[in-house]
């Protein structure tokens, strides 16, 4: 006799959270999702055109190029991470924390490289829309989920599920 409980071969859904996000939340995150894909894609596909586009003569164009390409990859992994989060912003703040960190730390960086004279001021204008206009809507996202989850009326947790239990 099998004394083996029999194993479940269905999918289990995560619960939605229990505070409903508004409708903008997930509008701006696809927006975010499909952007940074898109723009991902062009880095990707046409590197240095997309380069030039930007005002950069790639010194080496053996090495510009595939590195431009690496950072488009990482562009568009963020944009999966926003379409994914658009279903329910709330439960996925996580995923908009590290966008908006992105968001905030590579102007810096650019800031840091173009006054060195490493980068081209004229590279600037992709801070416009990549990183500046997502800063509001990513911060009332967070701000929102931090909301709810003081109120107490969510299933929303201060650490994601995937890293309790993890030591320290």
């Amino acid at each position: 006799m099998n004394t083996t409980p029999p194993v479940s071969t269905a999918v289990s859904r995560p619960e939605a959270s229990p505070a409903s996000s508004p409708a903008w939340m997930g509008w701006w995150l696809r927006a975010a999702g499909v952007y940074n894909l898109a723009w991902g894609a062009v880095m990707i596909l046409a590197p240095v055109w997309s380069l030039q586009l930007l005002g950069v003569r790639p010194a080496s164009t053996d090495v510009w190029p595939e590195l431009w390409g690496c950072i488009g990859m990482i562009i568009g992994v963020y944009g999966v991470g926003y379409l994914l989060a658009a279903g329910d912003p709330l439960r996925h703040w996580p995923i908009t924390l590290v966008g908006l960190l992105g968001k905030i730390l590579g102007p810096i960086g650019f800031v840091d490289a173009a006054m060195r004279e490493r980068l081209p001021w004229s590279m600037g204008w992709t801070i416009l829309t990549n990183d500046l206009l997502w800063w509001i809507p990513f911060s009332l996202i967070l701000l929102q989920a931090r909301r709810v989850y003081l109120s107490g009326r969510s299933g929303l947790q201060s650490t994601p599920s995937s890293l309790r239990g993890v030591a320290p």
